[in-house]
């Protein structure tokens, strides 16, 4: 071959992979552990742009006045919010309506006629939502920090907020001619799409009787501290299959992967772990809180149309909050503009810790 015929092999050759690479999304790194340890977060531009709408806030409302009455001498039948002034209530009503309901406004939980009215349904969930709303600010610091939550944290703008979910098919009823499938060959959304159980959400993210589909207090834990099998580590490679089930949920939900808790070099370690792995652990026992105290109780007051297809409430999980960033709007507090959701409950001596691990994890 000439020289001219491989010049022009090379040009060619070059244009190829140039208009190959151009077809490809270089993703960025950050480092959030010590080094040598793979500790890092990988994040494509395309997917951080197409979530910042997602994540801005809407504008605070004006600051309400100082020196008007107590809500108490203004409002008939106000139960929650008893503590505020009237414009302070009134303030945070309208921010609601941004919230919640921007298009309906007050007349989605009020009849404009009688506004002291408790006939619609959305009204007595959304009074029970401030108490919740107000239980995590003033309790729940060890998950949510000072960064506080707000309506506008789980509803963006919608009544229903993205991330709720339902109880999937009880897995006794899926059985096929090679036996029980356990919910497994049914990809699902909270499942990633993998052949894993399809609904760990059931199992892992509501506290209470043990049933074919919920687990009550299973714990999320799996990964062994010794290398083979003992009677101290007694799980099956079922209860693995639904527990990495629920990790891949969580990692969807805040846009990581395993490592942004978790030293590969051994899963079971604490010590070696990440600090945003107690922040998850506390996460988890929130949602639980949550779910079990404030939902599910709610399930009489909504309408069919409301529940899933076995009759049960709505309930929340990591991606209510999260949607896809490791910090709920990108870690920016709306709360610090409407600090009358911090509650004036009562702290608690201390919040639930996370178990201590019974060894080093070091193999």
């Amino acid at each position: 071959m000439s020289s001219l015929n491989k010049r022009w092999l090379a040009m060619v050759a070059a244009a190829f992979v140039s208009l190959f690479l151009s077809a490809c999304e270089l993703s960025t790194s950050e480092q959030r552990g010590p080094r040598g340890s793979a500790q890092i977060q990988l994040a494509k531009q395309s997917n951080v742009q197409a979530l910042k709408d997602l994540n801005s806030i809407p504008p605070p409302e004006d600051p309400a006045d100082i020196e008007s009455p107590p809500t108490s001498e203004v409002f008939v039948n106000v139960k929650v919010l008893n503590d505020l002034s009237a414009t302070e209530f009134s303030r945070l009503m309208q921010a609601m309506s941004t919230w919640i309901a921007p298009e309906e406004g007050c007349n989605f939980c009020h009849n404009p006629d009688k506004l002291e009215s408790d006939e619609k349904y959305t009204k007595v969930v959304a009074r029970r939502m401030l108490e919740m709303t107000r239980r995590i600010n003033t309790d729940w610091g060890a998950h949510v920090g000072t960064t506080g939550v707000t309506c506008w944290t789980c509803h963006r703008g919608q009544a229903v907020p993205s991330g709720d979910w339902f109880k999937g098919e009880d897995p006794a009823a899926w059985m096929s001619a090679l036996g029980q499938r356990d919910g497994q060959n049914r990809p699902s959304l909270n499942a990633a799409g993998s052949s894993l159980p399809d609904d760990p959400l059931s199992r892992f993210l509501v506290t209470g009787e043990k049933t074919a589909t919920t687990m009550g207090d299973s714990a999320v834990r799996i990964q062994s501290s010794t290398a083979l099998a003992s009677r101290e580590h007694p799980p099956s490679v079922k209860s693995a299959e639904w527990t990495y089930s629920m990790m891949l949920y969580m990692s969807g939900s805040l846009g990581v992967n395993c490592t942004y808790c978790h030293n590969t070099r051994s899963f079971a370690s604490w010590q070696e772990s990440s600090p945003q792995r107690v922040t998850a652990w506390h996460g988890l026992q929130l949602v639980r809180e949550l779910n079990t105290q404030y939902l599910i109780p709610l399930t009489p007051l909504f309408p069919d149309f409301r529940l899933g297809p076995h009759g049960d409430a709505p309930k929340v999980g990591c991606a209510t909050c999260h949607k896809g960033v490791f910090k709920p709007l990108n870690g920016v507090s709306p709360l610090q503009d409407y600090m009358a959701l911090a509650g004036v409950g009562k702290v608690p001596a201390g919040t639930p810790t996370p178990p201590e691990p019974k060894s080093s994890g070091k193999r």
